[in-house]
């Protein structure tokens, strides 16, 4: 048997790549290409060999500085860009090659030239923006100051047709009739500020206007005709232009205070008419020529932007790769004396070659008169886990990542997760209708894979692309269990055939839940849809999906458990072969195993028995006579039956004599008979009672299956069939849209959604703690391929 699995070719997957530890000596003028060409292959996971140091206190920090400065300044060009509405150019094939000390020179040039554009645009904006707010105030605040003028003259008029016409006039005018006397300019007299706030502050300024001033002053108000746009955040800013009419110049005072505190800009405006007029003139001419040349200065802004966009890409790229060489350089030792550079790290076996030529190119390019060094080490550490995947079994393998990463050249889950996970989720989505749903979805997302996989999505759109293979796979295996199950939204359907069953003869009514015998061979595949609104169908239903589960569980455990043996095999751990895998295999099928053959059993034959009486009574009562619940020749003397005892457990240093490649031979820690007893206790607890929990977990299968049938059930009767049963179109329009609704956010959205995570928690928990361990790391080489923009 041993022989026969030792010739069986390896698979792909199944276990991780084989490392080793190598040791780099590069001479010092050729370090940095054979990084860079390294870092193009991607294969050579770096030891960092100066951890003990700072971040400062490493040999290229000057270097990694200036990369980090750079990548400042090429950000900062991105945003004025974005900002600015354009687009890079991805023509960067025609761009000519740029050293890096040329670059750092340029990016230094444009920074320069742009950030003196946006200050003047800056300087520009402002006093463009000051003369906007002056021509707005002068046309809002002359119309407040004309009003009053009138209503004042008025006033005077009445007042010299009455009997206060006299001396005592002059202690009882009102002060801003004294305002709009000849004798206004008085310092004693009504006095006004004008100015403009933004809309937001109005409220409060006003409230504190009439606190400080103890109400002494007459407020008014009027909302800007034009947004202001903000120069710092280029926002467009509703305004609002207010006239505060007071008197005295400690009122004055405090105004102005509490306008700088606000933010409000004052502007002065003139009450002779025709100065205003003027004043506004001029104002409109100055804006027209400001207008004028802040376009002229976007303009030529633009322009520069534009010719550092059609390079930004390029440059980012490779300042991104020249800080990740620089950084990895800082991970090696440097050896001032023979002027070279030591470097330790993992790489895949099969990777040698490609990295030895590698090496050798960047050792001819340099021009180096000393070759680079690569020769194997040992290690004290476990090499990393390192698996080969493509777009379609990344996900997968992500999927087991999750939980954990698996142990150096331990059995990969993701190899069996592939077809068993999409199965066990179809499991508890069955319904062909649903699973057509979703395959659309999967095939959009397929369909459309080289435009998506471009361009930056959303967390759930990223999520729901990354395992685009996933739900395609989900939606084919539901299309099956649909069929299987015979449900299209809830509804049956005669696919395969016409029903095994039939009415007794044709006047029988309600033939759905009587008079119905069977009158040719079962129905070719999946469940009869005469089963369907019988008096029967939850019970079988029920029946059919609960055994299912216990038997697909039963099935997946024991999987999980000849993993187990595959591992102890690999690894020449005869210890685990003889000690657990064989316990765990009888203690299993023994109990759970035999449940699952009597569901086969009773299926086949037809029989009645009560199989939790069986299996309850097996334990309590095994002498009784079984009756009824008899399913098979021998049941009573093989449920009896009583396995031979074990025999002594030899010790282990024998073990270890008799298998030499053993990977325990390597351990040199002292044997301790009462730890190893008291953790294989634990553990064979834990066994048994994880086997009765992690079974009946299964029927999670059955649970959510029912559930999501009967939903969709609801949601077909209750809300379709019910609003079809009304002769108004309304009516029907409106129950379609809420089935549908209904189908897309609970059964296709929610309903999968749990479905996904149930399966889920089958596989890393009742599949995976039989044999996977998943303490160990994953294998991140130095790749220029996995940089991204938050390398930055």
């Amino acid at each position: 048997m041993e022989q026969f699995i030792d010739n069986l070719p390896p698979m792909d997957l199944m276990r991780s790549e084989k490392m080793t530890f190598v040791q780099l000596i590069i001479p010092a003028e050729s370090a940095h290409r054979a990084i860079s060409y390294l870092g193009e292959l991607g294969l050579l996971q770096f030891r960092d060999l100066n951890a003990d140091k700072s971040p400062f206190q490493r040999t290229f920090v000057n270097q990694v500085k200036r990369c980090g400065e750079m990548s400042r300044k090429l950000r900062f060009f991105k945003d004025q860009i974005s900002k600015a509405g354009l687009m890079s150019s991805s023509r960067t094939e025609l761009q000519p090659d740029i050293d890096l000390e040329d670059l750092e020179i340029q990016l230094a040039e444009h920074e320069h030239e742009l950030i003196e554009m946006n200050s003047n645009s800056d300087k520009l904006r402002q006093s463009y923006n000051e003369l906007l707010e002056f021509k707005i105030v002068l046309q809002k605040a002359c119309g407040f100051l004309v009003s009053n003028h009138s209503r004042v003259v008025l006033d005077e008029r009445e007042l010299r047709e009455n009997v206060y016409s006299n001396d005592a006039y002059v202690e009882t005018v009102s002060l801003l009739e004294q305002e709009m006397r000849p004798q206004s300019s008085n310092s004693s007299g009504l006095r006004f500020i004008s100015g403009i706030i933004c809309k937001s502050k109005v409220l409060r300024f006003e409230r504190m206007l009439f606190r400080a001033t103890r109400g002494n002053m007459l407020f008014n108000l009027a909302p800007a005709d034009e947004q202001i746009m903000d120069p710092v955040s280029a926002d467009m800013i509703e305004k609002t232009v207010f006239v505060v009419f007071f008197s005295g110049e400690q009122a004055r005072t405090k105004i102005l205070k509490i306008c700088e505190a606000f933010g409000a800009n004052c502007y002065p405006v003139p009450e002779d008419i025709s100065k205003q007029r003027q004043i506004t003139r001029e104002v409109s001419s100055r804006l027209t020529d400001l207008e004028a040349t802040l376009e002229a200065g976007i303009r030529h802004r633009n322009k520069a932007l534009a010719s550092v966009a059609d390079h930004l890409a390029k440059w980012m790229n490779m300042v991104r790769r020249e800080k990740a060489v620089y950084d990895t350089l800082n991970m090696l030792n440097f050896d001032v004396t023979k002027k070279c550079l030591v470097g330790e790290g993992w790489c895949p076996l099969f990777a040698k070659t490609q990295m030895q030529e590698a090496l050798q190119r960047a050792t001819f390019d340099s021009n180096s008169q000393v070759g680079i060094i690569l020769h194997p080490m040992d290690a004290v550490e476990s090499p990393p886990t390192y698996f080969r995947t493509n777009t379609f079994t990344n996900p997968y393998q992500e999927i087991v990542d999750a939980y954990g990463v698996a142990r150096y050249q331990e059995a990969n889950p993701a190899v069996y997760t592939t077809v068993i996970f999409p199965f066990l989720f179809a499991l508890m989505f069955g319904d062909w209708g649903h699973g057509i749903c979703l395959l659309l979805g999967a095939l959009v997302l397929i369909a459309r894979e080289n435009k998506l996989s471009t361009q930056k999505l959303g967390s759930f759109m990223e999520m729901l692309f990354g395992g685009r293979y996933v739900l395609l796979l989900m939606a084919l295996f539901s299309i099956y269990c649909g069929l299987i199950y015979n449900e299209f939204f809830s509804v049956p359907f005669h696919i395969f055939g016409a029903s095994a069953y039939k009415c007794r003869d044709s006047s029988c009514r309600d033939a759905h839940t009587i008079g119905l015998i069977k009158y040719q061979d079962p129905y070719p595949f999946g469940v009869d849809p005469s089963w369907r609104g019988s008096r029967s169908e939850l019970p079988f239903l029920n029946s059919l999906k609960m055994k299912m589960s216990i038997l697909f569980g039963v099935a997946h455990m024991n999987l999980g458990i000849v993993l187990s043996y595959f591992n102890a095999h690999f690894f020449r751990n005869s210890l685990d072969i003889r000690y657990q895998f064989v316990p765990q295999m009888i203690f299993l099928n023994s109990l759970f195993g035999y449940l699952s053959l009597l569901i086969v059993i009773k299926w086949c034959t037809g029989s009645q028995a009560d199989l939790y009486h069986v299996m309850i009574y097996m334990f309590l009562s095994p002498t009784d006579n079984l009756g009824e619940n008899q399913l098979f020749w021998g049941q009573r003397p093989l449920q009896r039956f009583q396995g031979r005892s074990y025999g002594i457990l030899n010790t282990s240093e024998v073990d270890l004599e008799a298998e030499p490649d053993s990977a325990r031979q390597h351990h040199h820690e002292e044997f301790n008979f009462s730890e190893v007893f008291v953790h294989q206790m634990i553990h064979a607890i834990e066994f048994v009672l994880g086997s009765v929990s992690n079974t009946a977990s299964y029927l999670r299968l059955w649970a959510l299956s029912l559930a999501h049938s009967e939903l969709s059930t609801v949601f077909y009767e209750k809300v379709l069939l019910l609003a079809w049963g009304y002769d108004n179109l309304v009516i029907r329009l409106v129950g379609l849209t809420v089935f549908a609704f209904a189908t897309a956010f609970i059964l296709l959205m929610m309903e999968s959604l749990s479905a996904f995570l149930h399966a889920l928690r089958l596989h890393w928990v009742e599949f995976q703690n039989k044999f996977y361990h998943g303490d160990g790391y994953k294998f991140r080489p130095f790749s220029f391929a996995s940089l991204t923009e938050d390398d930055d």
